[in-house]
């Protein structure tokens, strides 16, 4: 068709002859209606709706190219007409007519996600303090969990932030003399309880427990209010735990209705720390013959209060985050209500991430002159001011402001010019992106200059963001979810077969992969690395699986693959590190399919379509586990014809890699089967090893840098990318290629594109079923 075919051309192809076709041999299963494998072709109108939906298309160009479809009983099309419909959709796949000015598109308001608030916090503050670890899980989208039109707002995540403003400021500022002593007491029915048990009423072996924060270091005394169900030979025994390490055991004699109060005093480290009381010793006998002999021991604790400090030194020195906040007090030149001013506005601005107007400073400062009035002391009543901001939308929410001309009507937003985002907008998409933080104070600073639009200066400031130790957030969070290793923390495998496999394999194989990546941020090397290098990081433990035995110790090192003999041959790229094999494999097993799927999805951005819901898992009855190996199972199982048209894409790949096992060492047999690994792509590419992948994916180097490049765009935009998208991804992705592929190139030609610097002020409604979400884009191989 050429390259340089206009949209207008493929356009009319579509209607002209390529719609026609699939109406005449097409429709009848996959329109009007009917929706054959989840496929309705007349959902696609327009060449904009089918460059929109590239899983589908590129479908239906693999099933018509290999002749699947049609069925065989079915009218046929020739073979012309079928290389006409393929050829279009390969075409369209790739095309973007970038001759006009671009669409950066629209993001909507973006609430911080748990990763970002427990960063910001500590970045605002200053305090080592995770708090949105205690907030609920937040949805994901289109792979990520920073995508702003699923990080919803509910009412309990709404008093998390409430709790979390309070509990924080309390770590960062310093109310009141921390050396005063104090009782306090904690109410049982309020703590939380283990093992099925309610409140302080321990009916079987359990711990009731909270939390408590030591102001300093000194000798603290535990008072427990506590009685018993007597049975049996002996007392009800009870032990007091300091962060789970036992502090004391109790012989509890007090029968219940007359609490014995049970004291211990001890040295205790300040912090916030778990405290609990364990009932350890549970009897019972409901089943005895004589009814005299039956009982059961129970232990009830009413109260645990801790009283001190005692024998507290001298008042420690003011943290540093204290001191960051209250830069300037009252005093002789300085009025209270100008100091509490000043210090309000600048924490508002750095939590707001822009300068706090005078309506939203007043509305703080407010707050600040009734909690003084109320007899809170300076820096209580302070306190209040900067808690009133933490809940505040413009901390809570990433928001971009659009022109008020442009919001005039819907009519005026839809035909208004896309703009640039602000400078302080800027900063925090920069720093969001490569942080998950708020702007550290020269971005800032550069925010108010109006300074940080200029090219020269946001490359070197993405290069100095790259290379502080905050952007190893961008590799967690990124890589983490990108190439699925937050799946590692909850993999488990059957002990007997994978007795080696647990927390520090686990750990070990999810550092390979971050090491790797950050040393290719560092180094700026080329990111054609993340499918095939000649060497990666390894620990002795990890070394071990690979069969590598120049490794020793605990440390991760860089290691040469060409120096590890055989061993070393068998690695290198992330698709043969164990952490991406462990997470695309099952418990029990290896999964072929998964690995198929993954390195379409994942790594070339070619997803096959979601499974259909009626298609059996692979049996692991052992009968059907000793029948053959993986792959003699799957191929009994893929004779199916429902199955065969996507198990083409994905079972070659799958296949290739069967000599790693389900936790990524390498093996020769499959239980007691020779592996064979042989299989041939639906294009007729032969692939027989994991090398042969690698080198399919090399020759397709292009579709992965354009993956990556849409994946990274996804995350730093926090929305899916459309199709008014290619041209940016097109484009980011040339550059890269022309300075060879190295990753800083990547990202610098990403925040400099429209897509990154301007946003659009209206965006067409959406379906809500449109927002691809990770549990059911990553399900269509769970069975297999």
């Amino acid at each position: 068709m050429g390259d340089q075919i206009t949209t207008a051309q493929l356009d009319d192809q579509f209607g002209k002859s390529v719609k026609p076709i699939l109406q005449q041999f097409c429709y009848r299963c996959h329109a009007n209606g009917k929706h054959k494998g989840d496929v309705a072709l007349d959902q696609y109108p327009t060449l904009a709706a089918v460059q929109s939906d590239h899983r589908t298309w590129g479908t239906v160009a693999d099933v018509l190219g290999q002749h699947l479809m049609p069925p065989d009983d079915k009218p046929q099309p020739t073979p012309e007409q079928s290389h006409l419909i393929v050829e279009w959709i390969n075409v369209t796949m790739e095309h973007c007519d970038c001759t006009g000015p671009r669409d950066p598109g629209h993001v909507t308001i973006h609430r911080l996600n748990r990763n970002e608030y427990n960063n910001t916090v500590r970045d605002l503050l200053g305090v080592d303090f995770r708090p949105a670890d205690d907030f609920p899980i937040d949805d994901t989208g289109y792979g990520f969990d920073n995508i702003a039109d699923v990080l919803t707002m509910s009412p309990l995540l709404a008093e998390k932030y409430l709790d979390a403003a309070e509990q924080v400021l309390g770590k960062a500022i310093v109310t009141e003399d921390p050396t005063k002593l104090k009782k306090i007491r904690y109410n049982t029915d309020l703590m939380n309880a283990t093992n099925g048990n309610a409140g302080g009423d321990l009916n079987v072996e359990g711990e009731v427990y909270g939390f408590h924060d030591f102001p300093v270091d000194a000798t603290y005394e535990f008072h427990i209010s506590a009685s018993q169900d007597p049975f049996g030979d002996e007392p009800a025994k009870m032990t007091l735990r300091l962060d789970k390490k036992v502090l004391k055991t109790f012989d509890v004699t007090n029968r219940r209705g007359t609490h014995g109060e049970y004291i211990f005093r001890t040295k205790v480290n300040s912090g916030h720390r778990r405290i609990s009381a364990a009932y350890i010793n549970n009897a019972v006998n409901n089943t005895d013959p004589d009814p005299k002999k039956r009982g059961d021991r129970n232990l009830h604790v009413n109260v645990i209060e801790i009283d001190g400090p005692y024998d507290a030194p001298s008042a420690p020195p003011l943290p540093e985050s204290h001191r960051r906040i209250f830069y300037v007090m009252p005093s002789k030149n300085v009025s209270e209500a100008q100091a509490a001013r000043q210090i309000i506005s600048r924490f508002a601005s750095q939590a707001f991430r822009r300068p706090v107007n005078a309506d939203e400073l007043d509305g703080l400062t407010a707050l600040f002159d009734k909690a003084r009035a109320e007899g809170e002391t300076f820096e209580s009543a302070v306190k209040v001011s900067l808690e009133a901001a933490m809940v505040s939308p413009h901390f809570l929410y990433r928001v971009e402001l659009d022109p008020p001309e442009q919001l005039k009507s819907v009519a005026v937003a839809r035909n208004s010019p896309p703009h640039a985002v602000s400078d302080y907008e800027l900063a925090t998409r920069l720093s969001y992106f490569l942080w998950s933080s708020m702007p550290d104070q020269e971005l800032l600073n550069l925010a108010a200059r109006n300074e940080l639009h200029e090219p020269a200066i946001l490359e070197h400031q993405v290069n100095r963001m790259l290379d502080d130790a905050k952007s190893q957030a961008f590799v967690e969070n990124f890589v983490g979810q990108w190439l699925e290793l937050r799946n590692l923390d909850d993999a488990t495998r059957d002990r007997r077969r994978y007795p080696g496999f647990g927390r520090d394999l686990r750990s070990a194989m999810k550092q390979e992969v971050q090491l790797f990546f950050a040393n290719m941020i560092s180094q700026d090397r080329s990111v054609l690395e993340l499918i095939d290098s000649n060497y990666t990081f390894l620990n002795e433990r990890l070394a071990k699986l690979y069969g590598i035995t120049t490794v020793k110790g605990a440390e991760f090192r860089k290691v040469d693959l060409s120096e590890c003999g055989e061993a070393g041959k068998e690695r290198g790229g992330v698709l043969e590190m164990a952490g991406i094999l462990t997470v695309t494999g099952m418990p029990t097993r290896t999964s072929p399919v998964r690995r198929g799927k993954f390195v379409l999805d994942q790594i070339l951005g070619t997803p096959p379509p979601p499974q259909p819901a009626d298609v059996p898992a692979l049996s692991n009855r052992p009968r059907d586990v000793s029948s053959g190996s993986v792959r003699q199972r799957f191929e009994r199982h893929r004779a199916d014809p429902n199955c065969s048209v996507c198990h083409l894409r994905m079972d070659p790949i799958g296949f290739a890699l069967e000599n790693y096992d389900a936790i990524g060492a390498w093996r020769t047999k499959d239980n007691g089967f020779k592996i064979d690994t042989a299989g041939k792509l639906p294009d007729g590419t032969a692939i027989n090893s994991a090398d042969d992948v690698k080198k399919v994916l090399l020759a397709r180097k292009d579709l992965f840098t354009r993956n990556l490049v849409t994946k990274t765009l996804t995350y730093a935009l926090g929305r899916g990318v459309e199709y008014y998208d290619a041209c940016t991804v097109r484009d980011v992705a040339k550059q890269t290629a022309e300075h060879d592929y190295r990753f800083r190139e990547m990202v610098i030609a990403l925040v400099e594109s429209d897509a990154f610097l301007k946003r659009r002020a209206f965006v067409e409604p959406k379906p809500e079923q449109n927002i691809k979400n990770d549990k059911e884009t990553n399900s269509s191989a769970d069975g297999k």
